[in-house]
């Protein structure tokens, strides 16, 4: 790690622990961090992102220890999935230990543990020497960030005021956010569909795990982040539309329309614009948030994304994000 970057997790790391506020880099989306144990800075994080207060926050942690002593009981189940998909892009909900603060569990009894698979932000939670909240660094309910850039243009004023460090680790190479699997019922279930699947999940703890049908709209504590109808999305009103729509959906826009699109037949000319997905579930999804961000930016009437078709657990968590962007 270079030392300018190593002196930069060294600050952010004390500004941790003065109870302030940092974005960091994952494998997935750019965090919103606070010192998970300090209620008041957990506050913070709920107040910079208008965040609803039934809707927790996953907790990041640097290795099991950590995680251990956020539960009330670290299951067989738990250590397997850890040691198996740990660090990465997956998330664990458990019944909580007395020491978690209620605004980071949303007043309910489980709380949501990951430990993320990118160097600084590792290099970030073992400086600090503690378990980091980080929901997506974005406004609440708007698109996450898969950039410095993105969090930088999300919470300007924040920065200009120094209310919030920004650590730049380049883009997010996953691009979407983490597989959320409870462990808290009587049967492993999937709450937020992501990188890893359900089969993954099932390949290591050898059994059935289910998997959550869509978001929850209640205004009761949630099970899990990421679960809220309509999140994800653009300021730019979206819409879906499917390939045999094409290209009779143009001529129903009123002014300009962004395109989203990842096939390679599609030209929208002016005054549409049109921006290329990738074809592979991989790059779809490493690419989704900053080209969401991107057609936002174009000044268009509506965005346009082509739903796309792929099979696999990888293209479902895709469309569950569209779906709920384009609401």
């Amino acid at each position: 790690m270079a030392a300018a970057l190593h002196d930069e997790i060294a600050r952010a790391a004390d500004r941790l622990r003065a109870s302030g506020l940092v974005a960091f880099p994952t494998e997935t989306v750019y965090g919103l961090g606070a010192d998970a144990l300090n209620p008041a800075a957990v506050d913070r994080v709920f107040a910079l992102k208008g965040r609803p207060a039934n809707n927790p926050l996953i907790v990041h942690v640097a290795d099991v220890t950590t995680a251990r002593r956020l539960v009330a009981d670290w299951s067989r189940d738990a250590e397997q999935l850890a040691k198996a998909l740990w660090p990465g892009p997956l998330t664990i909900v458990l019944s909580k230990a007395g020491i978690v603060p209620a605004n980071v569990t949303a007043g309910g009894g489980t709380v949501a543990l990951r430990c993320p698979d990118h160097p600084v932000a590792l290099g970030l939670l073992r400086a600090f020497g503690g378990p980091m909240v980080g929901p997506s660094a974005n406004p609440s309910g708007f698109i996450s960030p898969t950039s410095a850039e993105h969090v930088r243009a999300g919470f300007a004023d924040a920065i200009a005021r120094d209310e919030l460090l920004v650590l730049d680790g380049g883009p997010c190479r996953a691009g979407i956010e983490s597989t959320v699997v409870s462990l808290a019922g009587t049967s492993p279930c999937v709450l937020r569909r992501g990188v890893v699947s359900a089969e993954q999940i099932e390949s290591v703890l050898k059994r059935r795990v289910l998997v959550s049908e869509g978001p929850i709209v209640s205004g009761a504590p949630l099970p899990s982040p990421g679960m809220l109808e309509r999140h994800y999305a653009p300021r730019t009103p979206a819409r879906l539309f499917d390939a045999a729509d094409w290209p009779e959906i143009l001529d129903a826009v009123v002014g300009e329309a962004a395109v989203v699109s990842h096939q390679r037949a599609r030209v929208a000319h002016r005054p549409h614009g049109l921006l290329r997905m990738p074809m592979d579930a991989e790059g779809y999804a490493a690419r989704l948030y900053a080209a969401l961000h991107e057609a936002d930016e174009m000044g268009a009437t509506v965005i346009l994304v082509e739903e796309p078709r792929g099979e696999g657990p990888l293209w479902d968590a895709i469309r569950d994000r569209l779906r709920r962007a384009c609401i």
